[in-house]
């Protein structure tokens, strides 16, 4: 295993970074939610993120103080050491030899917070990281190998296709192959995943931000990148029970901290920028930028990663993002979300709660 440089563990500045989340998850409320998708439709109406909002809430609708997707978690804090291998593509502060503070969320996707544990189900890592001088770095990522969807407007017909009819409280059978054939790119992605076994559990799984973007460095040149954390350890293996994968990453992480390393896949000029549904081809250039440590685990609540709009467009000096469509609409969904849910009081307890999980007894 490398050797971790030891920095000295840093006080994991929580009221900096939520104030942070606060103040940008309002601001990308009004700002980027008013010109979504100016050029996506629904019929003749411009596509919203109320529409997204509205698409993804489950029957009944949306529990009330939760995310529109991703609304099963749990909290959890740490640090990044920097090896400053990433200075050569990018000036931001973060990516010098250095350790910063991180708070993050791990979670499965869906509206539904009690949601069993299901492996096949997508699993979500949003990071914050408290990059020098007051400057964040968001990521939400994902443990596929690649994006579903090209386009907004794909994006919300293929959540249309998923939704259960009130009447039968499943899908329509016919609506799946219909999206499908009208969309060979989501047919494609999504034969890529299912080939991909996914793993045991949450610390053995390998997270992507599968969207492109640009890291620029002191002279202004743009290189594109997609990033992914490796997982550094195997995962315990999951019990029994609704809460079978969290559980078992909740007893793990009492044991000690769970650690990824970042690594940054370099694109070609041929590569697509602005398509996630395409994997890069193997081969490509990899830089190992450090180490991402995460040694506290929390039940969803105020203070932590509950309350962090983990939106892909808040980044610091030296990242930018790219042509990629999604970009944009993630952001202004989640900030969306992120008002919605900031003024409500959740009307259902977290599934999770981290302080009662039970060790197994060998």
């Amino acid at each position: 295993m490398n050797h971790v440089p030891d920095f000295g563990k840093p006080v994991v500045n929580r009221r900096r970074v939520l104030l942070g989340a606060a103040a940008i998850g309002g601001f990308l409320a009004v700002d980027l939610g008013a010109v979504l998708f100016a050029t996506n439709t629904i019929g003749t109406r411009r596509l919203t993120p109320k529409a997204i909002l509205d698409a993804l809430a489950p029957p009944g609708g949306r529990p009330r103080g939760y995310r529109a997707n991703h609304a099963k978690g749990v909290a959890v804090s740490g640090y990044f050491d920097s090896n400053g291998n990433a200075e050569e593509i990018s000036r931001a502060a973060g990516f010098a030899p250095g350790r910063t503070a991180v708070l993050g969320r791990f979670s499965f996707g869906g509206a539904n917070p009690h949601v069993a544990d299901d492996p096949s189900l997508a699993r979500g890592l949003g990071l914050a990281f408290d990059f020098p001088s007051g400057r964040q770095w968001r990521t939400a990522m994902l443990n596929l190998p690649v994006f579903p969807d090209k386009t907004p407007q794909g994006f919300y017909e293929r959540t249309l296709a998923t939704k259960p009819l009130a009447s039968t409280g499943k899908p329509d059978p016919e609506a799946m192959p219909k999206f499908l054939a009208a969309h060979p790119e989501t047919k494609a992605a999504m034969d890529i995943i299912k080939a991909t076994k996914p793993s045991a559990g949450f610390a053995d799984s390998t997270f992507r931000s599968l969207m492109a973007f640009y890291f620029v460095d002191d002279q202004g040149v743009r290189t594109p990148v997609r990033w992914s954390l490796e997982p550094m350890q195997e995962a315990l293996p999951a019990g029994d029970g609704d809460d079978r994968l969290f559980d078992a990453l909740v007893r793990q992480m009492r044991a000690g901290p769970l650690r990824w390393r970042l690594l940054l896949t370099v694109g070609e000029p041929q590569d697509p920028v602005a398509d996630a549904t395409v994997p890069w081809p193997a081969g490509r250039r990899v830089i190992d930028a450090g180490t991402i440590t995460l040694d506290t685990i929390e039940t969803d609540g105020p203070g932590n990663g509950r309350d962090i709009n983990f939106d892909p467009l808040v980044l610091p000096d030296g990242i930018e993002p790219s042509e990629d469509p999604m970009l944009s609409a993630r952001s202004a969904v989640y900030a969306a979300s992120y008002r919605l849910r900031a003024g409500e009081t959740p009307s259902i307890p977290p599934q999770v709660q981290v302080d009662k999980v039970e060790e197994v007894s060998q």
